[in-house]
């Protein structure tokens, strides 16, 4: 092997070692929790018009499970409605033991609901991503994060 076909063997392999890197890279972290609204129940400031209208505030601070229901933090936020019987628009942040996580974006009544990660601290302290939000219709929300951090 001559001089020259040694330089390129070394440079793609070097390309593919760095492809590979690249590719684990985009390859985002995932989290399942479980928000447990049964237990504290979030709170509704009927503002407005009475009943279900625009300008209404929920104020919520739950504990935060896995998925084996065990308390691993708390989900507290504030939701405005924006629109009546349909969504509101949301922000809460997931305290964790080794950080918090902040999200915010509009929140379906039915259905999932894809929200931004804006932020978080201590572990997930250069988080970026999205949750997705499920309404378990049994007083609970299923929150599924996938995220990368740097």
């Amino acid at each position: 092997m001559n001089k020259t076909s040694r330089a390129v063997n070394h440079s793609l392999s070097t390309a593919a070692v760095l492809a590979l890197a690249a590719c684990s890279l985009n390859t985002p972290k995932t989290l399942v929790t479980i928000a447990d609204a049964r237990v504290d129940a979030a709170q509704f400031l009927d503002l407005g018009r009475p009943g279900d209208s625009e300008g209404d505030i929920v104020i919520f601070d739950q504990p935060l499970l896995n998925e084996t229901m065990a308390k691993i933090g708390n989900n507290s936020g504030t939701c405005i409605r924006t629109r009546a019987g349909h969504s509101f628009q949301c922000q809460w942040t997931l305290t964790l033991e080794d950080g918090s996580i902040q999200v915010a974006g509009r929140e379906f009544d039915q259905g999932t609901s894809t929200v931004s990660i804006v932020g978080g601290t201590g572990r997930y302290s250069r988080i970026r991503g999205e949750m997705e939000s499920v309404n378990n219709d049994n007083g609970t929300f299923t929150q599924t994060l996938r995220y990368w951090t740097r």
